[in-house]
Formats: structure tokens, sequence, C-alpha cells
């Protein structure tokens, strides 16, 4: 493989000394900007968008366009997956992500199998497509959802806020969901093998719903499906071992067990104390985070000062990779997105040159 002309972000990953700390958001490419609209608007829906290698690649290349990013992330979903077991994904305008057959009963629950990666081909060739054109300036990321996340989704069918049916699961029938978790976790191991195998230089398994378990149900039905994904990964193409980001939103209480996992990095919501984080596991583990994703809302300054925040609590220190504690609010200004980048960048670097 080509050498990367900015692999800040896997030195940090692999807790290698680093000039500055490198910054990636989630959803950096998406809603807040206008052009990335434009592509949607041409592409005619999200799925379409996402599902057409050639614009997934415009899209995921926008925010670097705009800013001075140290990572490309793909741009896609992580219920493509499931998509591809015959569940029927939709996007309804206003609503957020449906799916057409769920996995709430015994029958769907045993007719469910891994899906042919060739199913899930654009997602590949898309990868191929971003790392052409990055042209060795920055690192790609690739992603799945958790097994438990996944779950969530192919159990109640779409969104829920409190998803009651999944966790109703988790009590009374804890054979089915096992099996659900089960199933996923082999998926989510080959695909983000064969985005290893197209190119991806990290990957990350977002764990988006983990965190509403209790501890005995995360440890089973989210922590161990990601041990299982995490021991089962490749290595790239050229032989190397490939970084991996663990995120569990809402589970700073894990930290500790997340860090053990066999990841590379542990994501950290905006809940967490990334000095204390630091403090307990940085010396195991690389950390990214954690800046709360509202505080793109406000200005310039205010975005200034809260990063600048974190970046002295996180410290000099190897393995900080700078984050949302979620993604990107699609209200969020691109000026406050210019101000935060730059003020990782700034402090970082003066923090790395005080004796």
């Amino acid at each position: 493989m080509a050498t990367l002309k900015n692999d800040t972000l896997l030195k940090a990953l692999r807790r290698e000394p680093t000039p500055y700390t490198p910054v990636w958001l989630m959803r950096q490419a998406g809603r807040y900007l206008p052009e990335y609209n434009a592509t949607r608007a041409r592409a005619g829906s999200f799925l379409a968008l996402a599902k057409t290698p050639s614009l997934a690649t415009e899209v995921t290349l926008q925010p670097l366009a705009r800013f001075p990013l140290d990572a490309a992330i793909l741009f896609s979903d992580i219920l493509t997956v499931p998509d591809a077991m015959g569940l029927g994904l939709q996007f309804a305008a206003g609503e957020g992500p449906r799916f057409l057959r769920t996995t709430a009963d015994e029958a769907a629950i045993a007719a469910l199998a891994v899906p042919d990666m060739a199913k899930l081909a654009y997602v590949f060739d898309a990868v191929s497509e971003i790392k052409t054109a990055l042209a060795g300036s920055v690192p790609l990321l690739g992603f799945a959802g958790s097994p438990f996340t996944l779950a969530c989704y192919m159990i109640e069918g779409g969104g829920s806020s409190d998803f009651a049916t999944v966790r109703k699961m988790a009590c009374a029938r804890p054979d089915l969901l096992q099996r659900i978790v089960d199933v996923n976790a082999e998926a989510v191991a080959a695909y983000l093998n064969e985005q290893i195998a197209r190119g991806a230089d990290a990957v990350m398994i977002f764990d988006t719903w983990g965190g509403m378990l209790s501890t005995p149900a995360y440890r089973r039905f989210s922590l161990a499906p990601m041990r299982s994904i995490l021991a089962a990964l490749k290595p790239a193409p050229d032989g190397a071992p490939v970084p991996t980001i663990v995120f569990t939103k809402g589970g700073g209480q894990w930290l500790d067990e997340v860090a053990a996992s066999g990841a590379s990095a542990v994501g950290l919501d905006w809940t967490v104390d990334i000095a204390r984080a630091r403090a307990a596991v940085g010396a195991r583990v690389a950390l990214q985070g954690n800046l709360d994703p509202i505080v793109l809302l406000t200005d310039p300054d205010t975005v200034d000062r809260e990063a600048t925040a974190i970046v002295r609590a996180a410290g000099p220190a190897p393995g900080h990779i700078f984050n949302l504690g979620h993604g990107i609010v699609p209200a969020t200004p691109p000026e406050n997105v210019a101000a935060l980048v730059a003020a990782v960048h700034r402090e970082s670097a003066a923090i790395r040159a005080t004796p």
C-alpha cells in the first residue's frame, strides 16, 4: 500500500507520539453541509446515495475539501447488513430508517442467516473508489453497527425511544436475542473484513444502543459479540494489523471492560470525564472523543473554548483522537466545524511543544 501523507490518526490509534491530536468527526459527511444536500437531492434518496459508489465517494470527500480533517470515513449506513439479510430497509422523510420485515418472532429469528457479501458489493466498491480518490492523503475509516445495535432495529422495525421489545426479549427470551446477535456478529466480521480487504485503514464498531442495557445484559448481548468480531478481523492486504475503535454510547461505566475487548481505541461520549478515562486506561488503549455535539450549535469562540478544554484534559500523552461524543447535528454551522478543527490542531500542537 502507498505511504500515507498524513498518518497521524493511525499513529494515535497505535498510541505512538504525534505532533498534534488528530481529529475526525462522526457524521462529518452529512446534512450540515450544503454540498451534501445538493448531492443527496441529485441522488433522489438517501438509499440511492448510499448505494451508488460514485456518489458515496463524492460525499465522503466533501468535508475533507472544507476542513483539514485527519481521516475520511466511508459514507454508508449501519443498517446495510440487515438490509442484505432481506429485511427491506426504507428511509421515510422525517421518520428515519424502517424495515418492512422484523426479526421479532421465533420463525423469523430461526430463518436469520449471514448474508452473501455480494449483496453489499456497493459498499465495498465505494471503499475502493474512496481509497483511490484519497490518493494517500489521509486514512480511510470503515465501520459497522454493533450486533446488538443492529438487533435493536431488526426487532423493533425501526428507531425507538426505549427499545422496549428488545429489552423484554433480553429478559424473557434471551435465547432468541442471543441467536440474533450471534448471526449479526458473524455478518459484521465478514463485512468489516471485506472493507479491510478493499483498503480501509482502520475500522470502527458503532454500539449506539448498548448503553441502555443492564450490566449483565451489556456483557452478554453487546460486549461479547463485539469481542468476537475483533478477534475475527484479518490484517490488511500488506499484512499489517488494522486498528479498531469500539464506541458504546452511554457506556462509560464499562470503560475498563471495553478497554480490555481487544480494540485499539475506545470511543467516549460527552458524559465521560476524559482526564479520568486517560488516567484509568490510557496506557492500554487509545481514547477517542468527546465533545458534546450540541456545542457545535453555539459560536466559534465557544467551540474553541470547549475543544481546547478537552484537548488539555486529555493531555499530551500519545493515544488521543479528537471526536464528538456522537454524530454532528444537522443544524451545525460549517464555520463552527472549521473553528473546532483549528482549535484542536492548534492547542494540541502547542501542548506538545511545551517543555
